[in-house]
């Protein structure tokens, strides 16, 4: 039996679900696609291969096995992208939510079904068939949960918009006890430098109180100010558009001390590093090409 339990962003990590890239299905159809900046590398000719992602994923397990972290995987599913696994499931306290995903990754929701066994139904969350949610756009944090989504018209325009309105609803209603910030992210099927697919592209809450944020995310001016408000403009770190593009804000957090980042992030490491944080790095710019990165692939199902 597992019980879910999270409160936070930044709890020190106990059990993780871990995607997995054994048979991640390879370049797709420019058709098959549905974020623009897999899009870009497929027509470039520079999508990641089998082996870059292999050998990626296996740097990231690398640094989860010193610290003591209960890894879950799930099982193979041939010629499926399973490295995501933060969208297709998500814990808020001690309930796992099963949110409705878009189309093209119902195959990915199966991955999950041995671990859904493993709990308890009534810490099990199903949402309605209106209610669309990913777990990239979802972020507890304490008293609050922060979630990016789109309005009707962004939602019904584009297929990068992934949590709707009701999705917000879903989140208010079930966790009353808390305090739902729901923010409109800037959307684009076409233009990866001008597409915030989920929020955690383009914020990211780490330690006890600082975050990570890429201000051109939010459609709202109102919805920045509302964040370096709430944290404190000293307790933020900003990154631009180009680092935004390269998922400087979907880094990992361990515990509160200890943040797991893409080697190549040099000047947000620096700056990590210089306010106290352990950052442990990986190669991951070739699984970058698909528009995630560390949150993405990672589901914490307990912290402290």
């Amino acid at each position: 039996m597992l019980i879910p339990h999270v409160k936070n962003e930044t709890g020190r990590l106990r059990t993780l679900f871990l995607g997995i890239a054994d048979d991640f299905g390879g370049t797709p159809d420019p058709e098959e696609v549905y974020d623009p900046k897999s899009l870009q590398h497929v027509l470039a000719g520079t999508f990641p291969t089998q082996e870059a992602v292999s050998h990626e994923m296996a740097q990231l397990e690398e640094v989860l096995g010193k610290y003591d972290i209960t890894l879950l995987r799930p099982p193979n599913i041939p010629g499926v992208n399973q490295i995501f696994a933060r969208d297709i499931g998500f814990v808020i306290d001690d309930k796992f939510v099963v949110p409705n995903i878009i189309a093209n990754r119902h195959a990915e929701a199966t991955g999950i079904q041995p671990l859904l066994e493993r709990i308890p139904p009534e810490h099990i969350l199903r949402v309605g068939n209106e209610v669309r949610i990913e777990g990239g756009d979802v972020m507890p944090w304490n008293e609050v949960i922060f979630v990016g989504y789109s309005e009707d018209e962004d939602f019904k325009k584009y297929k990068v918009s992934r949590t709707n309105k009701e999705g917000v609803a879903f989140l208010r209603d079930h966790f009353s006890h808390r305090t739902v910030h729901a923010f409109e992210l800037v959307k684009s099927d076409t233009d990866p430098k001008n597409n915030a697919l989920h929020l955690d592209c383009c914020f990211q809450p780490i330690g006890t109180g600082q975050a990570i944020i890429y201000r051109g995310g939010f459609k709202n001016s109102a919805d920045v100010d509302f964040l370096v408000n709430y944290f404190g403009e000293e307790n933020i770190i900003d990154i631009d558009q180009e680092e935004m593009y390269n998922m400087y804000a979907n880094v990992f957090s361990i515990s509160p001390e200890v943040i797991v980042s893409c080697r190549s992030f040099t000047r947000l490491n620096r700056e990590l590093a210089r306010r106290g944080f352990t950052v442990e790095t990986v190669e991951y710019d070739e699984i970058a090409k698909m528009e995630g990165l560390l949150r993405c692939s990672t589901m914490p199902i307990i912290r402290d």
